[in-house]
């Protein structure tokens, strides 16, 4: 099984989530990108879990660039991304009791019995760690474009947080705070989490992500578009189980009059007085603010006894997982969706302009 993203600049995984190390490969970014360690370190301390009903499985995330970066900046050369795991313990896991609802059943029977299934191995959200340090890379990469990426929690169960609307304005309030909500409601989502771990349960949420400052007419049309490309990415993080852009689902009960978005001069710049279509026309940027929503189920991992079966007897038997596991990932989900993004505006970027466009620093 393949575990690559991109077509110009990838991204290869290795490791599994008890396995010794995890670690990342960047193919194809150009020579002379600034590699900023404390941010990287940021943004994998935004994915860690720091708030009760979140896992104790606290892993040190020290992490170590063993080729393609040379006295700060990238040399053309791969780079390879490593980092330990430690804080894990593989006694809660039985290979013939599999899990509901996650990979445990389809790993076995593709992998002919051979799947590693402590933790998940390969499926799990471990992985995600290295996804965050190699999109820090790029995060950093496209600042020189001035595209910049945010996110907040726009639903916890229950609790739910206002739409993006003057973006730019909210991305720096977000960033700039060091917040994941853009109302006054994180201790309400904070006390939602709580509550799923007293009921031994877990609860899901919605992250809006928000691009800003793309060039228009990013993307192909039909089988590459801009949806499908950032679709395609984000469904690779575990528990991700539905992607909308713009008003989405919500276009189904509108008349074309209510959501065409008009299109206006703004000085010498052309925009929509409206934004329900995400950004996105034809598959390709239209200029205005890339909006989505990602919806992330409840975590599968829960305490509460389950129906399952014993895959070597083929019997019906019952489960109570335990383990280290998290309530709710939607608090450290959105840390990753933002550095996966990254990575495939990365991606359609270097296939319009060439490989050399970050080290130029401008669209030509």
């Amino acid at each position: 099984m393949k575990s690559i993203l991109g077509s110009n600049i990838t991204l290869t995984l290795f490791g599994e989530s008890h396995g010794d190390k995890i670690g990342a490969v960047i193919d194809g970014l150009c020579a002379g990108i600034k590699v900023d360690y404390d941010f990287i370190k940021e943004c994998l301390n935004q994915r860690k879990p720091s708030i009760e009903g979140e896992t104790t499985r606290i892993e040190d995330d020290d992490f170590e660039i063993v080729s393609g970066v040379f006295n700060g900046y990238t040399n053309g050369n791969s780079i390879c991304i490593l980092m330990n795991n430690t804080h894990f313990d593989s006694k809660s896991y039985m290979k013939e009791s599999v899990r509901p609802s996650h990979s445990d059943y389809v790993s076995y029977i593709r992998n002919h019995g051979f799947n590693d299934y402590r933790g998940g191995g390969q499926f799990s959200g471990r992985l995600t760690a290295v996804i965050v340090a190699a999109g820090a890379i790029i995060l950093k990469a496209l600042e020189t474009l001035n595209i910049e990426i945010g996110y907040h929690i726009k639903q916890c169960k229950n609790v739910l947080d206002r739409n993006f609307n003057n973006v730019i304005e909210d991305i720096k309030y977000l960033n700039t705070n060091k917040v994941l909500v853009l109302d006054d409601i994180y201790e309400k989502i904070k006390a939602e989490i709580n509550q799923a771990k007293n009921n031994n349960d877990s609860i899901g949420g919605i992250i809006q992500t928000a691009i800003c400052n793309l060039p228009v007419g990013l993307g192909e049309p039909l089988f590459d578009s801009l949806e499908g490309k950032l679709s395609n990415a984000l469904f690779s993080i575990g528990g991700i189980k539905g992607v909308e852009f713009g008003l989405g689902f919500d276009f189904a009960n509108k008349n074309g009059s209510e959501v065409n978005d008009p299109f206006r001069m703004d000085g010498n710049s052309i925009i929509t007085k409206t934004n329900n279509n995400g950004g996105i026309n034809g598959g390709m940027s239209n200029g205005m603010p890339v909006i989505f929503n990602c919806v992330i189920k409840p975590t599968p991992s829960i305490g509460k006894t389950q129906e399952t079966i014993n895959i070597n007897s083929r019997t019906n038997t019952t489960l109570k997982i335990q383990g280290k596991h998290d309530s709710a990932i939607v608090r450290r989900v959105g840390i990753v969706i933002k550095c996966i993004c990254a990575l495939v505006i990365a991606d359609l970027l270097v296939t319009r302009y060439g490989t050399d466009v970050f080290y130029k620093g401008k669209l030509d």
